[in-house]
């Protein structure tokens, strides 16, 4: 400081910081020459770590780096030199809590350095490192009730974000929290949902895997298994969790293991032979040079992972065997002291050490104004452009490169075009299909089950099947719905072109005889039993052959009402017409009676009436159900599943019975009387020819109504038009072809002697 600056008294207290690492006893003396030099303020450092590790030794090459940095600028703490001062934990959690309680205190301890005793009075006011996550939640539990800062560089448990149990720590490295996260998302981005989980046996791992787990699920990945060891275990319990490896069916291995205990593992795994399996690591060892070196046997071919995105200005000034001017170039050099594949750690330590001098720069800048988390305010640039701040949990910005290792051990950043494994329980459910879990294991193992009829699922691995609308049905693949097929008796089909035929055939028929009969009008055997109800018969025949046209083809509202409607009528009228020459045969013989003035009261003009009045009877019934509720075009979705059955709902079903029952009356009295006119003395009796005619007639619509009511969707229609031509062709054949045949074959019967039964027969 220069004689003409003045700082604050409680500034200095902050001058004087501690930094905590770890490696060995020799190489930390090699060090601490290094580091012994005349300043007031100091730096203090940790050290934690196992025999032989030169990671720490890195650190705190890249501590120093800072710090000299710092002292020779002159924009930064200007007239200040920063010092500092280091400590070997060994690894152990208990001698960091010793540490840091003594420095607390204001004693500092040396004598774990170089065995020389020191009592002069230290008043640390903050903390840089340690390397681990479990030191850390330890130290800093001590030291938070003094809020005292402690910044780590690669401690990256998520529960250290805790403020309410860690009030003072802060850290230059993302939080777990993010890494475990966008490890499960990098894992659903390459389809892996059937993995297993290795952790380090410490805070780092198992919260580590807790969040990736949590994220995991969320994401519909499953852990086959989760297993932790530490590097101190017995060998059986690795060797337990490498025969888990080997019986698994899983192909992706999650392992959220620090870079020691991944040594620890890979040895095992190398011993057993145990490869073909795509790793996922956490940034502890994903990016580690070393752990590549060691992996011979290619286990670790195409691992992926997260690393903290590297640090690349910085040149290492170790001193060698020989005096180093601080200007070398190392990059030519491979050894441990000049491994850098760790640079982005190395960055988090000079992010550390700068975040402290810019505290302590506004610290000493801002008089009596400050408080002691004014730390927490700190924003700058590295001059690499890197933003350094921290939010209200002490973590920074969580910012990842992608690491991908290749099959010659060059490990990759942000590239991951390399070939991809499979690793799934179950295959994926292709459209048209649906998950069905399996009983007693994870969601992620199911079996792919077909949409029942009528469903479909048109994406890769659905839950459910949809159902389509009624007028849709999925497709053969069942991945869509199509329309149905409308189907209908149509004029085109065959069963719809020979019912066409056939009433074309009885219209022609019909016709033909009416052109005989008209013909032979004059002959006894037309005008033998009234030829005019013989014309009027004829003509409703023809009504009813050619009524049975509208029941073919697409229904629509006219034909529905029409078909049924136009045959309820011309069948009466077709039926009263028979009906009355079966009274007239009746009424004549009954005539030849003497006395009997029978003939007088069924006169053509009564008979004339009767018709009319037998038929007006029939059409009030069916103006009564138009009225009411008349037939109507209907889709029937129910007769068959993949099809729509287009046709004519009856409306008013008590409308159609009453039209049947009426004609059904109508039929029994006509052959009744046909019946008890059949014995009559006539040599040409033609109510033995009605007689027969109602036999069928009343055979037909009898048998009728059980196969039109068990007949499905169309064929129900063709039934009605079968019954309705059956029924005509019976009322022609029987009632006309007699007299036919005697008109055009023999017409020497067609006399009115031959007729009265006085002639040769």
């Amino acid at each position: 400081m220069t004689s003409t600056q003045k700082w604050p008294e409680q500034g200095w207290a902050f001058l004087q910081l501690l930094l905590v690492a770890s490696f060995s006893q020799m190489t930390f003396n090699n060090v601490l020459c290094l580091l012994q030099h005349e300043t007031k303020y100091y730096i203090n450092y940790l050290l934690f770590g196992s025999s032989l590790n030169f990671r720490e030794f890195q650190f705190a090459q890249a501590m120093r780096f800072a710090i000299e940095e710092i002292n020779n600028s002159s924009d930064l703490l200007p007239g200040v030199s920063l010092g500092y001062k280091m400590y070997d934990t060994c690894g152990s959690i208990a001698r960091g809590i010793k540490v840091a309680l003594a420095l607390v205190n204001g004693n500092e301890i040396v004598s774990a350095v170089s065995g020389a005793p020191c009592t002069r009075p230290a008043s640390v006011q903050t903390i840089l490192g340690e390397t681990s996550s479990s030191p850390c939640m330890a130290i800093s539990t001590i030291i938070g009730p003094f809020y005292i800062p402690m910044i780590s560089h690669f401690a990256t448990c998520a529960c250290l974000s805790d403020k309410t149990k860690y009030p003072s720590f802060l850290r230059t490295i993302p939080s777990d929290y993010y890494q475990s996260r966008a490890l499960a998302h990098l894992v659903k981005y390459f389809g892996w949902t059937w993995v297993g989980a290795i952790r380090t046996n410490d805070d780092y791992g198992n919260n580590g895997i807790a969040t990736f787990t949590e994220t995991a699920q969320q994401l519909g990945i499953c852990l086959e298994y989760s297993v932790s060891f530490f590097r101190t275990d017995p060998y059986e319990k690795i060797q337990k969790i490498i025969e888990i490896i080997k019986a698994s069916t899983s192909k992706v291995i999650i392992a959220f293991l620090s870079h020691m205990d991944m040594d620890v593992l890979i040895n095992k795994l190398s011993i057993d032979g145990v490869t073909g399996y795509q790793w996922v690591g956490s940034e502890s060892w994903i990016s580690d040079s070393q752990i590549a070196a060691m992996d011979i046997h290619h286990i670790l071919d195409g691992a992926i992972g997260l690393s903290i995105p590297k640090f690349k200005e910085l040149n290492s000034t170790a001193e060698n065997q020989r005096q180093c001017t601080g200007h070398e170039d190392m990059t030519g050099v491979q050894n441990s002291f000049t491994d850098m594949s760790l640079m982005s750690i190395f960055n988090n330590v000079y992010k550390g050490v700068y975040a402290v001098a810019h505290a302590l720069h506004n610290i000493l800048s801002c008089n009596e104004t400050c408080n002691k988390n004014h730390i927490l305010k700190i924003y700058f640039k590295t001059k690499e452009g890197d933003e350094v701040y921290f939010d209200e949990n002490g973590d920074p910005a969580a910012k990842y490169e992608i690491i991908n290792w290749h099959n010659s051990k060059q490990v990759s950043s942000n590239d991951t075009n390399t070939f991809v494994p499979v690793s799934v329980c179950s295959a994926k459910c292709p459209p048209g299909t649906r998950k069905v879990l399996q009983k007693g294991r994870p969601v992620c193992c199911y079996d792919c089950i077909r949409c029942a009829d009528g469903e479909i699922s048109n994406i890769t691995d659905s839950v459910t099947c949809v159902r389509c609308l009624p007028e849709f049905w999925p497709n053969e693949k069942k991945d869509a719905c199509i329309k149905k097929e409308a189907v209908f008796l149509s004029y085109e089909e065959i069963m719809g072109a020979l019912l066409t035929a056939a009433s074309l055939f009885g219209t022609c028929m019909t016709t033909g005889v009416a052109l005989i009969f008209f013909k032979y009008r004059k002959t006894p055997i037309v005008r033998a039993n009234n030829s005019e109800l013989s014309f009027l018969l004829l003509f409703s025949l023809t009504l009813c052959f050619l009524c049975s046209l509208t029941f073919i083809g697409q229904p629509s509202e006219w034909s529905c009402m029409l078909r049924h409607t136009a045959f309820g009528i011309t069948f009466v009228l077709c039926i009263s017409c028979v009906l009355g020459k079966t009274m007239v045969v009746l009424v004549a013989f009954r005539a030849t009676r003497p006395g009997s003035n029978v003939m007088k009261w069924f006169g053509p003009a009564q008979q004339r009436l009767c018709v009319t009045g037998f038929t007006l009877i029939q059409v009030f019934i069916c103006v009564i159900w138009l009225t009411i509720s008349p037939p109507f075009p209907f889709k029937n979705f129910k007769e068959f599943k993949d099809k729509i059955t287009l046709e004519c709902a009856l409306g008013s079903v008590v409308g159609y019975w009453a039209v049947l029952g009426y004609i059904g009356l109508l039929s029994l009295l006509c052959f009744i009387f046909a019946f008890l006119a059949r014995k009559l003395p006539d040599n040409f009796n033609e109510a033995k020819f009605i007689t027969f005619s109602m036999l069928i007639f009343c055979a037909v619509w009898i048998t009728f109504i059980p196969a039109y009511v068990s007949s499905p969707g169309k064929f129900s229609v063709a039934v009605e038009i079968f019954a309705i031509l059956a029924s005509s062709f019976g009322l022609l054949i029987c009632i006309f072809f007699p007299k036919c045949y005697i008109i055009l074959l023999k017409p020497e019967r067609n006399t009115k002697k031959n007729i009265m039964g006085k002639g040769a027969p």
